[in-house]
C-alpha cells in the first residue's frame, strides 16, 4: 500500500466554497480512482490543509498524484504531493 500526502493552502474567506468543491467534485474523482482504498482530509489549521490518500500500488498512487494537479477548488492552492510506502497499518 502507498500513500499520497497532499498539502494545501486555503484562503479562509473561500473555505465554504472550497469545502463544497471538495464534496461535489474532488471526492468523487479521488474515490473512483483505480486502487483507492481510503482517504483522510484533515481540518485546516491556519489556512494549511493536509490529505492522506491510500492506494493499493505505488503506480496507482503516482497516477492519482499527477491528477491532483488538475483538481481545483476556490481559494485552494496545492503545495506538495509526496508519495510514501505505508510501513505499518493498524485498523
Amino acid at each position: 500500500m502507498h500513500a499520497a500526502l497532499v498539502t494545501i493552502t486555503i484562503d479562509p474567506e473561500q473555505a465554504p466554497a472550497a469545502a463544497a468543491a471538495l464534496m461535489d467534485d474532488i471526492l468523487p474523482r479521488v474515490t473512483s480512482a483505480p486502487g483507492f482504498t481510503a482517504g483522510y482530509w484533515l481540518e485546516p489549521a491556519d489556512g494549511q490543509g493536509l490529505s492522506i490518500l491510500l492506494f493499493d500500488t505505488e503506480e496507482q498512487t503516482r497516477q492519482a498524484a499527477e491528477a491532483a494537479g488538475q483538481w481545483s477548488a476556490p481559494g485552494v492552492s496545492i503545495g506538495r504531493v509526496e508519495i510514501r510506502r505505508v510501513a505499518v497499518s493498524v485498523p
